[in-house]
This record gives structure tokens, sequence and C-alpha cells, in this order.
């Protein structure tokens, strides 16, 4: 499996193509800006098919880009319930907080958490992780993990935004992610990629 981090927009999201080598269709994780430079990179990949546009939550600056691909490719759009209106809402999507506004579009695939789905034939396990936000998941697939704003390198997301809970940010973190039994590459919404085990053993928001 491989992954393509493309970063968008002003606050500088992760985007990820994800994709099999040697196939042309891939799945692309939180488009947060930037439809064009997202294009490009599929353009020059290769890849004629993109199956599914997976989101880590509902934020402003992970679904910029959400509505062009979604009209351009057909992806079916997954999002977990939680969140789900801020695909169509720039004040439940925080967008009038950095004075922007997003094109809306509907979620075709509802997230509840706990389901494992098929994208770009890869199996992608969805777990509910909230306290950025209230649909904030993480997603598995193979050996890596796309956190969203859920877990950074050496640090964690921020809690003081309308939907944010501390307390069950600390249960995501500690409880659901420190009940995983394997290590992963975790790629982050922001910033560098890293990985499960060091930052249990090294981030402060993690360490036991």
């Amino acid at each position: 499996m491989i992954v393509v981090q493309v970063a968008v927009g002003e606050m500088m999201s992760n985007a990820f193509i994800v994709y099999k080598e040697g196939t042309h269709k891939a799945f692309v994780v939180d488009p947060g800006a930037d439809y064009l430079r997202i294009k490009k990179r599929l353009d020059d990949i290769g890849i004629t098919e993109v199956t599914h546009i997976l989101l880590t939550h509902g934020h402003f600056d992970h679904i910029g880009a959400v509505a062009q691909i979604k009209q351009e490719t057909g992806a079916v759009v997954c999002i977990h319930r939680r969140d789900a209106s801020m695909l169509q809402s720039d004040q439940d999507s925080l967008a009038v907080m950095a004075g922007v506004t997003i094109q809306p579009v509907k979620p075709d695939y509802v997230f509840e958490g706990g389901e494992t789905i098929e994208a770009a034939d890869i199996q992608v396990e969805v777990l509910h992780t909230p306290g950025h936000s209230g649909g904030s998941v993480c997603y598995i697939a193979e050996d890596v993990m796309f956190s969203g704003d859920t877990l950074f390198y050496m640090y964690c997301g921020r809690t003081d935004f309308p939907g944010s809970d501390p307390a069950e940010y600390a249960h995501s973190l500690r409880e659901v992610l420190g009940s995983l039994k394997k290590d992963y590459t975790v790629y982050a919404g922001h910033g560098i990629k890293t990985t499960l085990f060091a930052e249990f053993s090294n981030n402060p928001y993690l360490m036991r």
C-alpha cells in the first residue's frame, strides 16, 4: 500500500492519496483544500478512479475540496454521523471562524464507528475517537493509521472548539488508541508522520 501526502490550504492540512501499487484506483483522506493540487498528484501517479473520500472529521480545513472531488470522480463521501452536518454548514464546520465558505456536499456513507469497509481494494477499519470533534475518527489500513487531528507527532488536537470535549478526548487517546496492540505508522492531519508506539512512549499527552 502506498500513501502520498499532500499539504493543502492555509492551515497546511494533510490530504492523503492511498492506493495499492500497480493499480489505478485510490481513496483520498481529508482533501481539505487545493483541489487542483490534489488532482495533479492523482494524475501524476496515474490514478483514474477515486473510490472513496474518507474524512477524519468535519472541520473546514479537512473538507474544503470534497465537493469538487466528488463531482469529478463520483467518489463515496464518508464521515462519522456526529460530524455529518459539517459538510453542509459553514457554521458547524467552523468555516465562518476562518472567514471562508465551503461548497456543501451530502455524505454518502455515515459511520457510527467500528465498521470495516473496502476502499480501492484496501480494507479500512474505522475507530471512533471523539474529543477534537464529536465525530472524529481514525482510519486503520494495513500497518497505517490516519489520525486526523486526534493525534500528531508529540502533540494532540485542540479541545476548545465548539463540539470539542476534553473528557471524550482523554478516553479516545488513552482507552481507544491505548487498547491497540499493534504499532502503526501514523499519518496525522497536520505535520509529519510518526508511529503509535513512539507517541505512547514520548508524547506527553499519551505517556502512561
